[in-house]
């Protein structure tokens, strides 16, 4: 069993390592939300299972606070609304859940933000083009096979690992490091 430990644990440390050959992309993406959040624009976060919870936790640490109390940023996650999520689903199709808001609420110079660790999920991808369309930028998170995704975003993480816990596990870290960093540079001392 201690073994078992030791080799998941390695593993966890191994997909964060090879992250760290893509902070340009996390500086970028820094950089985006610092100058969105400046502009008064707002950030549109969103995905599917674990990935929405993430999206969720992420939201609630811009709104809210990361490391001090500041003035609230403006962020959405857009998987929380069962109605509207449902609503779409049922009358429309599953794959329209994040489009449809993002023609609802996204507005040029906001920012659309999808988790997706197989970067194949159809309901971001869709999401993607639908933000782009309206003069979002966009941000792709996702595993080492997610090219599709990586390759209809303005920025994009690819975590070096195929298995979702490992994939998800850099997700959060490096979503809660975004968020630090925006937060000490928009109200730091």
């Amino acid at each position: 069993m201690n073994n078992s430990i030791e080799a998941l644990l390695q593993q966890t440390a191994d997909a964060h390592i090879g992250c760290m050959q893509q902070t340009s992309t996390i500086e970028a993406i820094v950089s985006l939300l610092i100058n969105t959040f400046r502009q008064g624009k707002k950030l549109l976060l969103f995905g599917n299972g674990g990935s929405a919870a993430q999206a969720q936790h992420l939201v609630a640490e811009f709104i809210n606070r990361m490391i001090f109390d500041r003035a609230a940023l403006s962020a959405i996650a857009l998987n929380t609304d069962t109605s509207i999520i449902t609503c779409i689903a049922n009358d429309c199709d599953y794959s329209q859940i994040f489009s449809r808001q993002i023609e609802a609420l996204g507005q040029a110079g906001d920012v659309a933000w999808g988790l997706s660790t197989s970067g194949n999920s159809p309901n971001i991808l869709l999401a993607m083009g639908t933000a782009r369309k309206q003069g979002l930028s966009t941000i792709g998170f996702t595993g080492g096979k997610g090219k599709k995704l990586a390759s209809v975003v303005d920025h994009c993480l690819m975590v070096p690992h195929d298995v979702t816990p490992r994939i998800q596990e850099v997700h959060i870290t490096v979503g809660h490091i975004i968020c630090e960093l925006v937060e000490k540079e928009l109200f730091g001392k």
